[in-house]
């Protein structure tokens, strides 16, 4: 949650013409959406829940929808030549874009590998839909280890990093598809701000 919030806080530094629109809305919804999900769980979560799955999609689709008006902005005004002289904010834009880009992406595989953290928690899904490390090898860990955030965080980085499975390997079919949507999404954003910033930084 701690992940979650530091990156709303990070949407507040984007320039005005590459951000939500009024600046408030995004920090509010989402704040409501994490006192929600407090209210309904406020310890740890080891069963499933309806209204804790519906409050933790809804601001999973939140902070993706506004990074991806945000990305957008960005690639639509570097690729019209409208971005301007603005080397500085374009990079602190594309920092930030590309980093919550990496935590929206993390809250997707957290709360769709084997039917999100409650039904883990619960031990409902039979089979795995990404395959880390420790499930592979008994060696690695005990045999009731179970992923945390951090662990699909680090997977939604190195995916993002080297645009392919590194250690983490998907095994169903929306996984596949969602690693690839990142992977070209984390490319066109590095291509194109790294692009602009070599032929643009004094």
């Amino acid at each position: 949650m701690a992940v979650v919030v530091a990156t709303l806080v990070l949407q507040v530094v984007l320039p005005d013409d590459m951000a939500l629109n009024p600046w408030w809305l995004l920090p509010a919804v989402s704040g409501l959406l994490v006192v929600a999900l407090l209210l309904a769980n406020p310890g740890r979560m080891t069963q499933f829940s309806a209204v804790e799955r519906v409050i933790s999609l809804l601001l999973v689709a939140t902070v993706t929808a506004v990074n991806a008006f945000s990305a957008v902005s960005l690639v639509y005004d570097i690729a019209t030549g409208t971005i301007g002289d603005r080397a500085g904010a374009v990079l602190v834009t594309g920092g930030v874009v590309y980093w919550t880009n990496i935590v929206a992406f993390s809250l997707w595989y957290w709360e769709f590998d084997r039917g999100g953290p409650g039904r883990r928690a619960a031990g409902r899904a039979e089979f795995p839909d990404l395959q880390f490390p420790q499930m592979a090898d008994p060696d690695l860990a005990h045999q009731d280890w179970e992923p945390s955030y951090l662990d699909y965080l680090y997977f939604s980085f190195t995916n993002a990093a080297a645009f392919s499975p590194t250690d983490v390997m998907p095994l169903r079919i929306w996984a596949k598809m969602t690693m690839m949507l990142q992977a070209v999404v984390s490319l066109v954003l590095a291509v194109m701000v790294v692009a602009w910033a070599i032929n643009n930084l004094k």
